[in-house]
């Protein structure tokens, strides 16, 4: 991982976590595409430019994660616990996650960390 580009995202409990951030648009669609793990102590940071309803696939994901939507101001906003890698070969029959609530910040972590980290809607994350 490039420390460059590199976070650390600290949770409501004090617990920290080294995310990549993901800034361009080519960045976020490849996402955690074709990858064989994530750290328990790593994660995966979208940074959208403004605020939106982003919803997120796991297309070609190999490994289940947790997603967790914030808001302009660091705000949990909503939460995808243990997501599914998609199984399908066309990305059209991947079911969509997320998107129903207001988000600029999206982050990745690998399926039971954000149970284990007790991230909740309404939390605040900094970064």
């Amino acid at each position: 991982m490039d420390e460059m580009r590199s976070t650390e995202v600290m949770f409501p409990d004090g617990q920290k976590i080294l995310a990549e951030m993901m800034r361009t648009e080519l960045e976020m669609a490849r996402g955690m595409m074709f990858r064989d793990s994530l750290a328990s102590d790593r994660g995966m940071l979208f940074l959208h430019g403004l605020p939106g309803n982003w919803t997120y696939y796991m297309f070609q994901v190999k490994i289940p994660l947790d997603i967790v939507w914030m808001d302009n101001g660091k705000k949990i906003v909503e939460i995808s616990a243990n997501t599914p890698p998609c199984k399908s070969a066309s990305a059209r029959e991947c079911a969509l996650y997320g998107g129903h609530e207001k988000s600029q910040f999206v982050l990745e972590l690998p399926a039971g960390q954000a149970a284990k980290f007790n991230l909740k809607v309404g939390d605040s994350v900094r970064f």
